[in-house]
């Protein structure tokens, strides 16, 4: 390990400025990777505002440690960083795409300290490579703790004023994840990407796991807790029901004895009021084929509700049976208090990638509006059982198209239209659920969305939903598995492309959406394209101007009481230009500004007060060049 101090001494005194929502970030600060534990991605701040929000500018950038550990050695190569770092007293605290957590000062973005494990000498982590999301916080008061579990498979606890491992948790202030499963796991093969989530004294972890495994036998998804002062496990939640435990007669012929994956990989939440963890869990091994695993296979693809401080299973509603589309759950629950037909509600609402919202009771898991059980296309492939039937949310809307049709296909001309029906006739195609095949399918949403990691956000004072989305069709051919080489009968094989003709999407747009969802209502209050994306292509061709089409790579929403941001990597003012901020009107969905960013922001934005003035932060860039970047108003 390395520790990397700087000696420094801090005085900030945090001026609360507003008042603040029953929920969202406290007291100016950010204290969890979503703002609060329910992950709503709100706070209350209202500095910055409609009428100043012109005057928003670059106060500082912090430039993360992985720039240098990358300059010195090229072989090394993060991912694009992602992470939203946290706000406490007046420092950031932030884990880079290496595993590197660092404390900055809110003000200035002067780095305070540096700690790395070094957990990249292990390798590249399996799945989605060096990746990260962000640490955790704690304290009883007394002490503060960071929590970071890195790609490497460990979860180290640090002092918050120093860096320092923290004396007394494991050993020398770290335990290894892969010790405590109910069965081997290769290091290469499981790491941990998004931050734990703290609930008391307990830290509770997650797991990200290859998507693409060759072998019915794949590394356990199960999720635990741990003691935050002595690492020592509290609990373990078994994603696949073993032996006498609920849910286990969905894993037909014994395949709960093998069947990895079923993790979580996303961000967790919590409501510490009732005392419930809320688990976002995926896919079950593999992601395309489960001639291995019939059944529905509980708890894959299913928001389960534990008792935080035992790890009880309290409710569990599935959400894609017996899943074969990828439709892990990506995103955090987000928890809000709605009223619906003069009813108080403790909600719970689950954005997914096939574009449902799932609106919940989040002390029972019961349904706000009917979920309807409706028949969907069986598979054709040999020794596979689908489900007859799959969940559809009657209320709100789908925020995303699903499923391909002919009217869907773009059809700016006549040409193009041909080109893009021969397209779609080299594959099977249908509507939401259609399975994999052996000629190839086409998914609409495919596995990037939808919504994705990044999730929704949620106005607690209003009740309203914010999210972004993609339409983005995929093309899933099922082949026979190499003799040798895997012990499935099938694994995903072919061209997975669904681009359209002349490189140009295949179905209509927008292709990127931005969509607000009254709660109370189940209403869509108003969507809009997000992004430019093929408009100046189309013009180019002859195309007469249709406006906006949404496309390029976004970020997570961030909502304060007077604005909704979103990073996009080029939509400045007139739909041109290079990487901005954009700032929406929340109650109409009209751009008031885009705010020029020197490079292309990955990670959500957050905001704080530091002294008296309100900060917006948002993570950028890759390999040898990624950062932080502080504005605020002047």
């Amino acid at each position: 390990m390395k520790i990397l101090p700087l000696s420094v001494s801090i005085a900030l005194t945090m001026l609360p400025v507003v008042a603040y929502a029953q929920q969202g970030a406290p007291n100016g600060e950010w204290p969890s990777y979503g703002g609060d534990l329910g992950s709503t991605k709100y706070s209350a701040l209202d500095q910055i505002d409609a009428s100043n929000v012109g005057g928003v500018g670059i106060a500082w950038r912090w430039s993360s440690p992985d720039n240098a550990i990358v300059a010195a050695d090229s072989t090394i190569m993060p991912a694009t960083f992602k992470a939203t770092p946290l706000m406490v007293d007046g420092v950031l605290y932030i884990r880079t795409s290496l595993s590197v957590v660092a404390a900055i000062d809110a003000s200035s973005g002067r780095q305070l300290w540096a700690f790395d494990p070094a957990s990249y000498e292990a390798g590249r982590p399996t799945n989605l490579g060096f990746n990260s999301r962000g640490v955790a916080y704690w304290s009883d008061g007394q002490e503060a703790r960071l929590f970071v579990a890195t790609g490497d498979s460990h979860l180290w606890a640090l002092d918050a004023a120093t860096g320092a491992p923290a004396t007394g948790f494991g050993g020398a202030g770290s335990i290894d994840l892969l010790e405590g499963l109910r069965r081997s796991v290769p290091r290469g093969s499981y790491q941990v990407m998004s931050p734990p989530l703290v609930v008391g004294d307990l830290v509770i972890v997650g797991s990200s796991i290859s998507d693409g495994p060759r072998y019915m036998t794949a590394p356990p998804g199960d999720v635990r807790a741990f003691d935050a002062r002595t690492g020592q496990q509290r609990w373990v939640f078994h994603t696949v029901p073993q032996t006498d435990e609920l849910g286990h007669d969905t894993w037909e012929g014994g395949a709960d004895a093998y069947t990895g994956n079923t993790n979580v990989w996303t961000i967790m939440s919590a409501d510490e009021e009732l005392g419930l963890v809320y688990l976002p869990i995926g896919t079950p091994t593999n992601d395309w084929y489960g001639g291995h695993r019939l059944g529905n296979n509980l708890f894959g693809e299913s928001v389960v509700a534990l008792e935080a401080a035992t790890g009880r299973r309290v409710w569990h509603y599935q959400l894609v049976h017996h899943g074969l589309w990828d439709y892990d759950l990506p995103a955090a629950p987000a928890l809000v208090d709605i009223t619906v037909g003069g009813r108080a509600v403790k909600a719970l609402v689950q954005v997914t990638k096939q574009g449902f919202a799932y609106v919940l009771d989040r002390a029972t898991g019961e349904p706000v509006w009917p979920i309807e059980e409706r028949p969907v296309p069986q598979s054709t492939v040999p020794g596979e059982r689908t489900s007859p039937t799959q969940p559809f949310p009657t209320r709100p809307a789908p925020f995303e198209r699903q499923g391909i049709s002919l009217d869907d296909l773009i059809d700016y001309t006549p040409q193009l239209r041909t080109q893009a029906e021969t397209i779609l006739a080299n594959s099977e195609w249908g509507p939401l659920f259609t399975p994999p095949s052996l000629k190839g399918t086409l998914n609409l949403p495919g596995w990037v969305g939808g919504a994705n990691w990044f999730g929704a956000a949620i106005d607690p004072e209003t009740g309203w939903m914010y999210v972004p989305s993609r339409t983005s069709p995929i093309r899933v051919q099922l082949i026979e598995a190499p003799a040798g080489g895997s012990d499935f009968r099938y694994v995903r094989g072919g061209s997975q492309s669904a681009a359209g003709p002349q490189g140009l999407p295949l179905v209509k747009g927008p292709h990127v959406r931005l969509t607000a969802i009254d709660l109370n209502t189940g209403e869509h209050a108003w969507q809009v394209p997000l992004g430019d994306g093929v408009r100046q292509r189309l013009i180019d061709m002859g195309v007469p101007d249709s406006g906006p089409q949404g496309g390029g790579l976004f970020t997570g929403p961030l909502l304060t009481r007077t604005l909704l941001f979103i990073g996009h990597a080029g939509a400045r003012d007139g739909g041109a230009g290079g990487p901005a901020l954009l700032v929406f009107d929340k109650a109409t969905g009209r751009q008031l500004r885009a705010i020029p960013l020197p490079e292309t922001p990955h990670g959500t934005p957050m905001t704080y007060v530091a002294g008296v003035r309100q900060f917006v932060v948002v993570a950028y860039g890759s390999g040898d060049d990624a950062g932080l970047i502080g504005l605020t108003l002047y």
